[in-house]
C-alpha cells in the first residue's frame, strides 16, 4: 500500500490561483486551485497537507488535497498574553472611510459589473486597497 504524500504549503498566491508545497523528501509540488477541496479558497504557508500526485511537464503536480492542519497562526500563540487593541482611527474616521468605500464601490465597480464586465484593472487595485484597509482596521 503506498502512503499518500504529506507535506507543507511552501507559498499560495490567491489572486493567481496557484502555489508550491514542499515534501519532506522530494522536490516541490506544483498545487493550482482546481486541487483544492470544495470551500478551500486558499492556502496559507505552513499548513500541514495531504495530497494526491501526478507527474507534470514540469515535475510533480498535486491533483487533489487536503488541508491536515490549520495555518500556524501568530494570532492564536499571543492569545494567552492579549496586548490591548490598538486602533488607528477613531469609530467617526472609520464611519467615514466605511461611507467613502462604499460610494466608491456604487460609482465605480457596479455600473461595470451591472454592463457584465469587471473594472479596469486599476480602478480594481485602488478599490481593492481601500476595502484592505477597512478590513485591517476592523479586524485589528
Amino acid at each position: 500500500m503506498n502512503a499518500v504524500p504529506t507535506g507543507k504549503v511552501k507559498w499560495y498566491d490567491v489572486e493567481k490561483g496557484f502555489g508550491f508545497l514542499s515534501q519532506e523528501e522530494g522536490e516541490d509540488v506544483y498545487v493550482r486551485a482546481s486541487a483544492l477541496p470544495e470551500g478551500v479558497e486558499g492556502l496559507k504557508a505552513g499548513q500541514k497537507v495531504e495530497f494526491g500526485m501526478a507527474a507534470g511537464r514540469r515535475g510533480p503536480q498535486a491533483l487533489s488535497l487536503k488541508v491536515l492542519e490549520p495555518a500556524p497562526s501568530l494570532r492564536g500563540a499571543s492569545a494567552q498574553r492579549r496586548e490591548p487593541v490598538v486602533r488607528k482611527h477613531t469609530p467617526d474616521e472609520l464611519h467615514g472611510m466605511v461611507e467613502d468605500m462604499i460610494t466608491l464601490l456604487e460609482a465605480k465597480v457596479q455600473p461595470d459589473l451591472r454592463n457584465g464586465k469587471y473594472p479596469d484593472r486599476k480602478t480594481a487595485q485602488r478599490i481593492s486597497e481601500v476595502v484592505r484597509a477597512v478590513a485591517r482596521e476592523l479586524d485589528s
